[in-house]
């Protein structure tokens, strides 16, 4: 399987600006700049974007591992926040809050740290990732 995405920028780093698409059209020519990554400008960017698919990947392969364990998630939520640190992503941090009927603390935390570990989107990081996860009752 293979999924794209097509990037166009027109102009200098700071002025210029671009547009992302993706194959799905989810993203559809959505604006993107230098002010919408390193300032407050309207658009997306590629920190925020990584954020979107690390939460997606880990919050699906959390609950691929819960019923496989044969526990049916009630709701799994998961944050996630990318840092860049003069000019280097540094770090993926995870949060999660999760209802899970049935689980224990412990079981909850194997799981979520193994869903950590090996979702196909954190095995393609090599910058560090952390976890938090809270199991609400």
């Amino acid at each position: 399987m293979k999924r794209s995405a097509k990037a166009v920028w027109k102009g200098t780093v700071k002025d210029g600006s671009g547009v992302l698409t993706t194959q799905s059209t989810t993203l559809n020519e959505t604006q993107y700049s230098f002010k919408s990554r390193f300032e407050e400008g309207v658009g997306t960017n590629p920190e925020e974007l990584l954020a979107a698919a690390h939460a997606g990947c880990f919050t699906m392969k959390t609950s691929a591992l819960l019923t496989e364990a044969g526990y049916t998630p009630e709701s799994l939520e998961t944050d996630c926040k990318i840092s860049l640190v003069e000019g280097k992503i540094t770090l993926s941090e995870l949060t999660l809050t999760a209802k899970i009927p049935g689980i224990s603390e412990d079981d909850f935390q194997k799981i979520a740290q193994d869903a950590k570990e090996n979702c196909p989107v954190s095995q393609a990081f090599s910058f560090e990732k952390s976890l938090t996860a809270t199991l609400e009752s």
